[in-house]
């Protein structure tokens, strides 16, 4: 057996270490040390926590944050449509090729050519009302971007469409690793397939669920500045998908005052670690519930 010093191993990744803190810390630290000052350029004077008052004094950025939270809401949906997918393609159903490719198509398309799709199909007289009012709904046939009342909800429904193609390739790759044994022995003893799915599969996809439900979060909080600047337009229309992503980007770019842009991204910052810390310390709750 070969014995090594307890620092040898430390010394093995201290190099990619030291490059991964260069890389994120550094620019980390300098955004908290734009966030108090006022920045025109790329320097400027030291304002303590002026910045982030003017910040909770405007009510643009309150707005931002209320249709960040609403986004969240788009996990559930996410989450069930991705776990529904990847099982029935696992089930190998009638043509699941055919829809395997389907579903990962939008995945694979870069998000901005994505949403100028969607933004040209859900315009006023786009093909979606256009198909709509031929069938005979013209109820149906509504403003998807322009009602500043489901603008929102129609970006929403475009994250959830292509976003969970990312879950249906975790689910899969993880379902197309199980133990079949068990499945098959509860299909012998009478199991149908909802039961096989709720007691069987499920549990056994419940690490890669939870690691999907995290990234999602992140993603929801932190990457979908595309969706609302290119699909409804720039947080349009007025600011009813203004979210704090474009907040960010409309301080830092278009009002040319970085130390405040810095701000909202450490909010944005800190509000994800929050969040993050409090699903690990749920998991372990439900880790050590389990083992006792």
């Amino acid at each position: 057996m070969v014995r090594t010093r307890p620092l040898t191993p430390y010394l093995f990744i201290a190099p990619l270490v030291g490059l991964l803190v260069f890389i994120f810390g550094y620019p980390l630290a300098r955004v908290f040390d734009f966030s108090t000052r006022r920045i025109r350029g790329f320097d400027g004077p030291s304002v303590g926590f002026a910045n982030f008052e003017a910040l909770f004094a405007d009510p643009v950025f309150w707005l931002a944050v209320r249709h960040n939270l609403q986004l969240l809401l788009a996990i559930i949906p996410l989450l069930l449509l991705s776990l529904l997918l990847a099982i029935a393609l696992y089930e190998r159903l009638g043509g699941w090729r055919i829809f395997r490719t389907i579903v990962f198509l939008p995945y694979i398309l870069a998000i901005p050519i994505v949403a100028v799709v969607l933004r040209n199909m859900f315009q006023l007289n786009g093909p979606i009302n256009t198909v709509l009012r031929s069938v005979g709904l013209e109820g149906l046939a509504l403003d998807w971007l322009g009602d500043a009342d489901i603008a929102l909800w129609t970006v929403m429904a475009m994250i959830i469409w292509r976003e969970s193609a990312f879950g249906v390739v975790l689910f899969l790759s993880r379902l197309l690793s199980l133990n079949e044994e068990l499945a098959e022995s509860a299909q012998l003893d009478g199991a149908n397939w909802w039961q096989r799915t709720l007691y069987i599969v499920i549990p056994q996809l419940r690490g890669v669920i939870e690691f999907y439900l995290v990234l999602s979060l992140i993603t929801l909080l932190a990457a979908v500045f595309s969706y609302v600047y290119i699909v409804p337009g720039r947080g349009g229309p007025g600011n009813a998908t203004m979210i704090l992503e474009l907040y960010i980007y409309n301080w830092a770019f278009d009002k040319r005052l970085p130390g405040m842009g810095a701000a909202v991204s450490v909010v944005l910052f800190l509000v994800t670690i929050v969040f993050m810390v409090l699903m690990f310390r749920l998991r372990r709750q439900a880790a050590a519930e389990e083992v006792g």
